[in-house]
């Protein structure tokens, strides 16, 4: 009876492990799942500038969102604004550890880090958004302010600064910050 006993135990143990084992494999595939759709748009536009640009559209629309929020829309207010805290700075990880390295690289470090410069007020943006009431009338002036601040930034980016650095690039050097601008990415899709 105990050898029946200690059998049946052993089968216990050994399905539970078996069980727990499964249950790591899956959530660890879903999170690279998860990670792989969120890096997934910035993959699939092409190079980096471009994916860049997309990203920058992306965020625009959740500005959009959040602007037409009211005062009592306190709980959509704060999902969305978490979303483009997402957006943000995944987007600005990718951007300050491989384009504006590589911008500094050559030679257009004055630029770069003014850049990586205004990113530190996209930081303050965020703060003072989130620790704000959602339901204060100030709430969406800020966010107006905010936005403005940041598509000066984008224009500046897309409409001077990356086509410089793309152009001083050889295909292989685009192809290379594109595939390491993508693999930032991944990190804190």
């Amino acid at each position: 009876m105990a050898t029946t006993q200690q059998a049946n135990t052993g089968n216990v143990g050994r399905t539970v492990a078996i069980g727990a084992a499964t249950g790591v494999v899956a959530g660890l595939l879903a999170n690279f799942v998860r990670k792989a759709a969120v890096q997934a748009p910035t993959a699939f536009a092409g190079n980096w500038d471009k994916a860049l640009a997309a990203e920058h559209a992306a965020a625009l629309k959740i500005f959009d969102l959040l602007e037409k929020t009211s005062d009592g829309n306190t709980g959509r207010r704060a999902f969305l604004l978490m979303q483009l805290k997402h957006a943000i700075s995944k987007h600005a990880f990718q951007e300050e550890n491989v384009v504006y390295a590589m911008m500094r690289d050559q030679g257009l470090t004055d630029a770069a880090d003014h850049l990586n410069h205004e990113h530190g007020y996209v930081k303050q943006y965020f703060f003072e958004l989130t620790e704000m009431a959602k339901s204060d009338p100030e709430w969406l002036p800020k966010l107006k302010e905010f936005r403005g601040m940041i598509e000066q930034h984008m224009r500046e980016e897309e409409d001077d600064l990356f086509p410089k650095l793309r152009g001083q690039l050889s295909d292989a050097q685009n192809k290379h910050i594109t595939a390491a601008m993508n693999k930032e990415g991944l990190k804190l899709a």
